[in-house]
């Protein structure tokens, strides 16, 4: 999934493994007077390839990449088109299952819907008509930018591919929008939501979590997540500690790296290991001779995200998923130490 996050086919195949509500139009087009009354217009956004300039207040919203169009529907605005989404979505018609409620709750129908599968699909975009272009979450590069920009304003990441926060993406695609307020708020909602879900189940707090990607027919390597993939700069926002690996590696721009099976004894201060997965992976990781030997998978200390579901994709959060399977999510994350 190339610009749909890659926690689809990268993450996913490559890898083995992407509130309040104010009132909208079901055709994407905002309310008069619904946005942010000091928002001043022309609006400068500062991302990775330098600054794009919205003219005017856009109506007419489209997103591509992950997430983004959870920012305008947590606003209370329809996007005109979104991407589809191919990893974690039940029901197979595109929409993760807190975005359908959400949609649901705003009268509205489904946006069209942009297959990334193999890139941006730049016609399908052009046919919405957009204002401007919301990516603050993606892993857009240099020539997908140009491209859509001849499209529309773009807004893409401020960094690094794949590493913008949550709140970053919130504040970036509300401002976009005209929005900068609301986004404020939305973002202290989450926040709010997020310590709630922590302390129900406080004994995550001083756990050092280390989030995986693990094959299990080939163990020689374990594939983990940077503090600049969204997972677990997520978990340490909250407050849940890193372990030492991923401290080490603070400052890299990649949002995974990989470990050889061999230097395993690297995560001995590791807590709970989370990973996709099916009810055949702690086995697996408890009967291979070099994985055996780290504390936490010898302990049972392993949180099992199961493969391809609503639940393991929340895991990546986003404005919507937070409200929606937060408390699931961190129940998961804790049930290795419930005994």
């Amino acid at each position: 999934m190339r610009t749909s996050r890659l926690l689809g086919a990268l993450a996913v195949a490559a890898l083995a493994l992407g509130l309040a509500a104010c009132s909208t139009s079901a055709s994407g087009d905002a309310e008069p007077g619904s946005a942010d009354a000091g928002a001043d217009f022309p609006v400068t956004i500062e991302h990775v390839y330098g600054e794009t300039v919205i003219p005017s207040r856009p109506e007419r919203i489209a997103t591509v990449a992950w997430a983004n169009h959870e920012v305008a529907l947590a606003l209370g605005v329809v996007p005109v088109g979104m991407g589809k989404v191919t990893w974690g979505d039940d029901d197979g018609d595109g929409v993760l299952p807190w975005v359908e409620d959400e949609l649901e709750e705003l009268g509205a129908e489904t946006p069209v819907l942009f297959d990334e599968t193999d890139g941006i699909d730049y016609e399908a975009v052009s046919d919405t008509r957009p204002d401007v272009i919301l990516a603050a979450y993606s892993g857009l590069t240099e020539e997908e930018y140009e491209t859509l920009s001849k499209i529309a304003p773009v807004v893409a990441y401020p960094k690094n591919p794949w590493g913008t926060t949550v709140d970053d993406m919130v504040t970036m695609n509300a401002a976009a929008m005209g929005r900068a307020d609301e986004g404020e708020k939305l973002l202290d909602e989450l926040h709010a939501k997020t310590a709630a879900a922590l302390d129900e189940h406080s004994v995550l707090k001083d756990k050092k979590v280390l989030f995986t990607m693990l094959d299990l027919s080939d163990l020689s390597q374990i594939t983990y997540y940077t503090a600049n993939d969204t997972r677990p700069g997520f978990l340490q926002q909250a407050g849940i500690p890193m372990p030492a690996i991923v401290e080490q590696h603070a400052d890299s721009t990649d949002f995974y790296l990989t470990l050889s099976a061999e230097q395993a004894d690297q995560l001995d201060d590791v807590d709970l290991f989370v990973t996709y997965g099916d009810d055949s992976t702690l086995a697996a990781l408890q009967a291979d001779p070099l994985l055996s030997k780290v504390p936490a998978i010898a302990a049972g200390h392993v949180a099992i995200l199961q493969n391809a579901t609503p639940l393991a994709a929340s895991a990546n959060p986003s404005p919507l998923s937070i409200g929606w399977g937060l408390e699931d999510y961190f129940a998961v994350l804790a049930e290795p130490f419930s005994e």
